[in-house]
């Protein structure tokens, strides 16, 4: 088994986790501000963890600036998707840029590191698991007027730089201090909501995120998230150049995760969550995983 897949597919199982726990703790639509200056808070914790671990040292000229850069792109995205999600659906954002992110690192990677070459049966693989990405993800035809492309779209390019920008301050630095140097400049750069009147009566306002029974699964949300990300950066930094886009193809084993999660959870436990399938997204559900199987086995054999 390549190193990279394993970790890769354990990283969508904690954010299809992720995901569950959203689901169940959300309410309403997200606010822009306060969730993204919560999400950089939370990554400072993650700083605090990693910290004795590290043997923290001050990056060089260069590494300096791949973090403070992705740190920008990971904030403006993050802001930009949880603007999305507060003027349109989430069963029409969250597919149109997960569905633009492998095509967008893919075109990045060639700018940053020049053309890759890849085996016919990767390039294959990588078509199989970009199609059931947008297979499984895709619950409504997104209505692509100008105001939601150029949101989700321009969220989805600065996911896509975050994973470009990863690698190059991975490829400079050993990866626990690149972890806790890039949380720590997210945190600060999260804390530009704080000057802001209206996000900072958000942020305090403790019902923007919580209500007061969900505590517990907030926490688990973020717990899991955290997890994902740690892990999705450990597989940006194993895998190589070549294959970058592929980890990112790979987001359809999320939803493929949320899916099964959802589906016990609505049978066996429906007073926590109900959800009714209708055949048709039963049957596109199938389709998609037995796509992600396949791919999965192209690369694997």
């Amino acid at each position: 088994m390549i190193y990279w897949l394993l970790v890769t597919i354990f990283a969508y199982l904690f954010f299809g986790v992720a995901s569950l726990c959203d689901k169940l703790v959300l309410a309403g639509k997200p606010k822009p501000g306060s969730y993204t200056f919560y999400v950089g808070v939370f990554g400072f914790f993650v700083a605090l963890a990693i910290l004795p671990f590290s043997g923290l040292n001050f990056p060089s000229g260069l590494g300096i600036l791949w973090i403070v850069v992705d740190a920008i792109v990971h904030i403006l995205g993050l802001y930009a998707m949880y603007l999305a999600l507060e003027r349109f659906e989430v069963s029409r954002v969250m597919p149109t840029i997960g569905a633009a992110q492998p095509l967008f690192v893919l075109i990045l990677a060639w700018i940053f590191w020049g053309p890759q070459v890849m085996k016919p049966l990767d390039v294959l693989a990588f078509f199989i698991l970009f199609v059931a990405c947008v297979i499984i993800s895709l619950e409504k035809t997104p209505k692509l007027t100008g105001s939601f492309l150029k949101i989700t779209l321009f969220s989805s390019l600065m996911f896509s730089l975050d994973y470009v920008f990863l690698k190059l301050v991975f490829s400079s630095q050993p990866f626990l201090q690149g972890i806790v140097w890039i949380q720590l400049f997210i945190f600060l750069f999260a804390m530009v909501f704080l000057f802001s009147k209206k996000s900072r009566k958000e942020i305090f306002s403790r019902d923007v995120v919580l209500n007061k029974k969900t505590d517990i699964r907030f926490l688990g949300a973020q717990a899991s998230g955290g997890a994902g990300n740690f892990l999705q950066s450990l597989a940006i930094s194993l895998v190589p150049v070549e294959f970058l886009a592929i980890v990112n193809s790979l987001r359809g084993i999320q939803y493929a995760f949320l899916f099964f999660m959802t589906l016990l959870i609505s049978i066996f436990i429906p007073k926590i969550l109900k959800e009714e399938l209708s055949k048709k997204i039963i049957f596109q559900k199938v389709i998609a995983i037995a796509l992600i199987v396949a791919g999965l086995a192209i690369l694997v054999f």
